[in-house]
């Protein structure tokens, strides 16, 4: 038996290759952060004085029931066909499209009352069509 004494080397860790790179991501990440830099006007609004002018627009607001009865700007139409609203709308715009045509129904309404009002404002014209609504009050 040979008892024979085994040299072993002494095992390091060479930190300088990692401190480099820890470094470098270092440098990377500060080159790299955008700062962002808050500025501040100071501007001296003009200050009107008088009243203000309501212009009133005009418009045609189409109203329908729970029945499917309509009205037009308050005037309530002998019938609930398409010819009948489409006529009433035309004598309102006296051929103006750019008014704004505006369809306010009960929440009871058949949809194809609806539908009818919006197919006379799309074969008319119209391009401003708006449908309001009411909230609930509970």
């Amino acid at each position: 038996m040979k008892f024979k004494r085994q040299v072993t080397d002494e095992v390091s860790v060479n930190l300088t290759p990692l401190i480099d790179v820890v470094f470098l991501l270092l440098i990377f990440f500060m080159v790299s952060t955008t700062f962002t830099k808050e500025s501040h006007l100071e501007i001296e609004l003009p200050e009107a004085n008088g009243e203000s002018s309501k212009a009133e627009q005009k418009q045609i607001e189409v109203v329908i029931n729970e029945k499917g009865d309509y009205s037009v700007n308050d005037q309530t139409l002998v019938n609930n066909s398409a010819d009948t609203l489409k006529s009433a709308v035309e004598k309102v715009s006296q051929g103006n499209k750019k008014l704004p045509f505006i369809i306010t129904a009960d929440a009871k309404t058949p949809h194809e009352y609806v539908v009818r009002a919006m197919d006379v404002a799309g074969k008319l014209g119209f391009v401003q069509l708006r449908i309001t609504t009411q909230r609930m009050n509970e």
